[in-house]
């Protein structure tokens, strides 16, 4: 009696052990063991040798990558919410499914937001540095290391989706007065639980917040959303916070208008040249004006957990000839 043959998975880097170990039972799975990333070349010779292909956030699936004449994938599983990584046009045009791996880390980034949200005005790792770095503490005073109390400010949220709408919940528990920005307004129910107010107008929406939260996906419509000349529509006296994808703000002037000090100062979790890091940024950080993270806003051990358990169901439903239950589509970027 023959034995089926397990169709071949690459994954391109290293998941949590038992998602791994997982998908060695299940598939002929292909992992990335010293979590080194992969280079063109090697994504392009797994998009033409392996059935189905397990990208996450930092490796480009390109339309050039998936033209190839060999290529015989017929699944890109991706770890990961956002697929801006993926050209999905192209993948769908030649018969590729793509999945991603929604509402799994909506409460994890939410929390990660919340806490630049508190860092960035409070000047928390400025004050953490004081003591572990060396510098001189001369002990309590009521005029030093003064920072901006959250309650009863004015926090405008870019993008009401799942994250933003998290974000709200909990800011609103601090004391926040919650705006919004969003393609359209949420559900009523949604907006009087949360004491929301729309703005359809992002121009005079910030204009007028203390604090501004963006959560919105990087898309071709919300590159550099927050541009120079929107970025000069905020209050001198503001903050922005970014835990969603470097690209929407237009980066260099925002460090522009920090070193100038016509923004406050912000908290960023994602940058738009990522992994490389703007060294004017570092300066501002080490000048207390910025609060910078290495992306980190979903590094929780469950989250990764629960985005390898989605990425599996995604590719045994597949393989079982049914529609994926995160199946991305064109018309739904």
């Amino acid at each position: 009696m023959s034995v089926k043959k397990k169709p071949l998975v690459v994954v391109t880097r290293k998941l949590p052990d038992s998602i791994e170990t997982r998908m060695r039972e299940l598939f002929d799975a292909r992992l990335n063991l010293d979590d080194t990333p992969l280079t063109k070349e090697q994504i392009a010779d797994a998009v033409r040798s392996a059935d189905i292909l397990v990208p996450t956030v930092t490796d480009e699936i390109t339309e050039e990558l998936l033209k190839q004449p060999d290529c015989r994938l017929k699944l890109i599983a991706n770890f990961g919410n956002g697929v801006d990584n993926i050209d999905v046009m192209a993948a769908h045009a030649r018969g590729i499914t793509v999945t991603n791996t929604p509402k799994v880390l909506t409460e994890d980034t939410a929390d990660m937001t919340m806490a630049l949200i508190l860092a960035v005005p409070r000047r928390l790792i400025e004050g953490a540095s004081i003591l572990t770095e060396g510098k001189n503490w001369p002990g309590w005073s009521p005029t030093w290391m003064l920072g901006h109390r959250i309650g009863g400010k004015r926090l405008g949220i870019i993008g009401m989706g799942r994250i933003g709408q998290a974000v709200a919940r909990r800011a609103r528990a601090f004391g926040l007065q919650i705006h919004y920005h969003n393609r359209r307004p949420v559900a009523p129910r949604i907006a009087e639980e949360l004491g929301a107010t729309y703005w359809e107008s992002l121009d005079q929406m910030l204009a007028r917040m203390d604090i501004i939260s963006v959560n919105c996906p990087h898309t071709p419509a919300t590159f550099h959303l927050l541009s120079a000349r929107r970025l000069k529509l905020i209050r001198k006296d503001a903050y922005i916070v970014n835990t969603a994808r470097g690209e929407v703000i237009d980066e260099e002037t925002l460090t522009k208008l920090i070193e100038t000090g016509e923004i406050a100062g912000a908290g960023l979790d994602v940058f738009e040249h990522e992994p490389a890091v703007s060294p004017k940024l570092v300066r501002l950080a080490k000048a207390g004006k910025v609060t910078l993270l290495p992306h980190m806003g979903s590094a929780t051990i469950e989250g990764r957990v629960e985005m390898g358990e989605k990425v599996i169901i995604n590719i045994r439903t597949f393989l079982d000839n049914h529609k994926p239950p995160d199946r991305v589509l064109p018309s739904m970027l």
